[in-house]
């Protein structure tokens, strides 16, 4: 009877623990496009406490991601800083076409460390006397071909080249900016705002008509078929937790 009783009970209590998050904890390997590293470092955390899943999170270029990605880097999932890049990679059989989808749209802006200095029209782009202006690279960074692609509408790109400074991905040109080494930069707008505020400086918010639509993908790819943390992010980053946190950080869908 007290056998019975004994057992009942631990059946009991291991159907509670399968029950917890953590039960079946695993690990994901994310590559992440830079200007898409404050908002995922929060989702991962919420992830992890909803889940019990990890995310082991690398942020860089989205160019040199695929790059890695080609010479088989063992990433389980690609949210990408285009639409581009996780298209190429279906493609090339590196990853499950069916697992991609939008997971935000970004928002490109001009953007001063110094208080008053970026107009409300962009304005200061021909008429200040700055002397560097931070963009991304445009071979590599979507934002900065979305930044390019700003000024040759404005019809500026020829003159201002002589006073572009590189970065290698956003959040390099971020830092240019922020350090003063750079005083303007075309930064991804979720890198100086939070909750639709902007945290210091001045901004010129670019028009979505200036530049091509910069959709960012998400992606399961090789290493990650068949594992249950990537297909557990891919479905949260759809979720409203993930959602709100995106909104947040100047995104919409």
């Amino acid at each position: 009877m007290f056998r019975r009783a004994l057992l009942s009970s631990l059946a009991a209590l291991s159907l509670t623990l399968l029950a917890l998050p953590g039960a079946h904890a695993g690990e994901v390997s994310v590559a992440v496009a830079s200007n898409f590293t404050a908002p995922m470092q929060k989702i991962a955390a919420l992830f992890e406490q909803d889940t019990g899943h990890s995310a082991k999170l690398s942020f860089g270029a989205t160019g040199k991601f695929y790059a890695q990605i080609a010479n088989g880097a063992p990433f389980a999932v690609l949210l990408a800083a285009d639409d581009k890049t996780p298209e190429k990679i279906a493609s090339q059989g590196l990853g499950d076409g069916a697992s991609r989808f939008t997971y935000a749209i970004g928002q490109l802006a001009l953007w001063s460390k110094q208080a008053g200095y970026v107009d409300a029209e962009g304005k200061v782009l021909s008429q200040g006397d700055w002397q560097h202006i931070a963009i991304a690279n445009p071979k590599l960074a979507p934002y900065g071909a979305a930044a390019m692609q700003t000024l040759d509408k404005l019809g500026l790109a020829a003159q201002l080249q002589p006073r572009v400074v590189t970065g290698e991905n956003i959040g390099q040109t971020y830092q240019f900016a922020a350090s003063g080494n750079a005083q303007l930069g075309f930064v991804a707008l979720s890198q100086v705002t939070e909750d639709g505020k902007l945290r210091e400086g001045s901004a010129w918010v670019v028009p979505a008509g200036m530049h091509e639509p910069i959709r960012q993908d998400a992606i399961v790819l090789g290493p990650g078929q068949g594992n249950e943390a990537a297909a557990a992010l891919m479905q949260y980053l759809r979720g409203d937790k993930a959602r709100a946190i995106i909104k947040a950080y100047g995104y919409s869908f």
